[in-house]
């Protein structure tokens, strides 16, 4: 790092600030400025805010790993989320925004009623806000700290810094975040996130071309990696065609990973039905139709746009550091190594810039649920908006303080993703259930939650319980959380008419399991469920097609690449098809 290094970065600091600190004004009126922004978000603001908080400083990292470890179809990992961000568009991003709550533990008490849905409400309010949350900012300042070390930062300014010293001045870097995202709330995190995202993109995109370009191209990265690796690194899907369709072994992934991965995780994690910090998006946008449109272009960012500059580095890596010991420094050594002077500055601008989006965004969100789902609604029901909005201030500064303290408590990024997707499996199921079917009460869903974390959590890291096959751990996790919660169900008693009445009226939700209060309330579904799902399986085949398209064709894989082009093109078609047919439904 020269010193116009640190100008850019410094410059780009101060521009992040004077953002927030001017959108100040925004947040200041009332609980639903400071969190969801008072509902007017565009789409495209509230879809590039999803994008960047996924964005984290940790996430180039840890695809680095995955790839060097595990080949491309390593990150079927985070690509099997798309089949629950695809069903988020079309299933649940309306939903949501009708149901006009600020978290989604607020929703708990709109479906359901009495003192377990209160219970409910506190209870996941404080394991998302807390444990939950301040593990991912933990990890998030890990890869902050990984990155400061690899870049010898603090030497490049003439100190040589301990390791808890590197820690402080990530945690430094986080409360400089919080300075902008305590005055502006979600206005200055999503503000900033837009900038972010693309100087992040960006970033990614510059490190890929030199990296590329002191490999000799993309014709001898390839040559290279397949030298070093085996052919099944490049692979897209861990199988072979040898007279037949065969599992290949040296993909780096076994069979029942790969099929926890597309056919369980997705819809037992947590996320299922859309995910904290998205839902916060998706109930500030300005309507129905803007949440879904915001929906769609996350996933076109975070998928088709994203993926490839990520593997490109990953790649590179593995031929530029053949024997490097922790793979997840691949991506900020080839910048210390082959960026120029100013173009160094600019790409760790970048890599500040992933890591101030997540950090920001876990603030606030971690701050909604505390501000509005505990102090609000059983400290003091009776607070005045001022009021409330600095105790969002004053929260945003304990989130911030609780993450750091995580930070000195991490030590893999990679194993923390794990141990945060373990201990998240299990209640899914039962958060898509309760928006179709009636009979899924409060106590199924604190059953299922508190379930799904221990099992997660004793799997994951107690000796004796530990399972080391990760496809087996959320099989298990999955499973056994099945029978507590559907033990549950059959054990305790419905919501009351009453309460299931004002949910249905509320958000009007389709399939056939509201059928008795289609009937009571003489109100028809807002959504065609059938539909929905129809266009969840097309849009599928063209995130998929589309994103397997850029990569066969970047990686000289032609027939991948227009096969996978051809089959996204025909599945565009369907999509609009089904998307003309829903919008003359009535």
């Amino acid at each position: 790092m020269q010193a116009i290094d640190w100008i850019v970065v410094l410059l780009y600091l101060l521009a992040s600030l004077g953002i927030g600190l001017w959108l100040s004004r925004k947040a200041s009126n009332s609980l639903e400025d400071f969190f969801v922004s008072g509902r007017s978000l565009p789409w495209w603001l509230s879809g590039t805010s999803m994008a960047a908080t996924t964005f984290s400083i940790d996430t180039p990292l840890y695809v680095a790993g995955v790839v060097a470890t595990r080949g491309i179809v390593g990150n079927w990992e985070w690509w099997s989320f798309a089949v629950a961000h695809l069903i988020m568009v079309y299933v649940f991003a309306r939903l949501w925004r009708r149901s006009e709550v600020v978290t989604d533990a607020e929703l708990t008490e709109l479906r359901y009623g009495g003192k377990m849905a209160a219970t409910l409400r506190a209870v996941k309010a404080f394991l998302l806000a807390v444990p939950t949350n301040c593990i991912g900012i933990g990890y998030a300042m890990l890869a902050m700290v990984k990155v400061v070390d690899a870049l010898n930062l603090w030497q490049s300014v003439g100190v040589e810094p301990a390791d808890n010293l590197k820690v402080f001045s990530v945690v430094g870097v986080s409360l400089f975040v919080l300075i902008y995202t305590g005055f502006s709330g979600l206005w200055g995190v999503v503000a900033t996130d837009f900038i972010q995202f693309f100087l992040a993109l960006f970033g990614a995109i510059v490190v890929a071309w030199f990296a590329i370009a002191e490999v000799g191209g993309i014709p001898e990265l390839l040559t290279q990696v397949q030298a070093i690796g085996t052919q099944d690194t490049l692979a897209f899907l861990p199988i072979q065609w040898n007279n037949g369709p065969q599992w290949s072994d040296a993909a780096g992934i076994t069979a029942g990973t790969f099929g926890a991965y597309v056919l369980l995780q997705w819809w037992s994690f947590r996320r299922s039905d859309g995910g904290g910090e998205f839902i916060q998006r998706l109930l500030a946008a300005k309507s129905e139709a803007e949440a879904e449109k915001a929906a769609w272009w996350f996933n076109i960012l975070h998928y088709g746009i994203r993926t490839w500059p990520w593997i490109l580095v990953a790649l590179a890596a593995m031929v530029l550091y053949p024997d490097l010991g922790d793979r997840e420094l691949g991506y900020p050594k080839l910048m210390l190594d082959f960026l120029p002077p100013a173009v160094l500055g600019l790409v760790v601008a970048s890599l500040i810039a992933a890591f101030m989006s997540t950090v920001s965004t876990s603030i606030n969100w971690g701050a909604s649920y505390l501000t509005n789902d505990l102090y609000r609604r059983f400290l003091s029901p009776n607070a005045s908006q001022s009021e409330l909005v600095w105790v969002g201030r004053g929260m945003s500064l304990l989130v911030t303080v609780l993450g750091a303290i995580a930070a000195f408590f991490t030590e893999d990024i990679a194993t923390v993703f794990r141990l945060v997707i373990a201990i998240g499996t299990g209640p899914g199921a039962v958060l898509i259930l309760r928006w179709f079917w009636w009979r899924v009460n409060a106590a199924t869903e604190l059953a299922a939650m508190i379930a799904g974390s221990l099992i997660g959590f004793v799997t994951s890291v107690v000796p004796l319980l530990k399972i080391d096959d990760f496809g087996l751990r959320l099989l298990v996790t999955t499973g056994l959380s099945a029978l507590i919660w559907g033990a549950t169900l059959l054990l305790t008693p419905p919501e009351s008419d009453e309460t299931l009445d004002r949910f249905y009226t509320k958000v009007r939700p389709g399939g056939p399991g509201w059928s008795r209060q289609r009937q009571r309330t003489a109100i028809a579904p807002a959504q065609s469920l059938k539909l929905d799902l129809q266009r969840v399986v097309a849009s599928l085949f063209v995130l998929f097609g589309s994103m397997f398209a850029i990569g066969g064709f970047l990686l000289l894989k032609g027939l991948t690449g227009f096969v996978a082009l051809a089959i996204a093109v025909l599945a565009f078609q369907w999509l609009r098809y089904l998307t003309r047919l829903a919008h003359t439904k009535p």
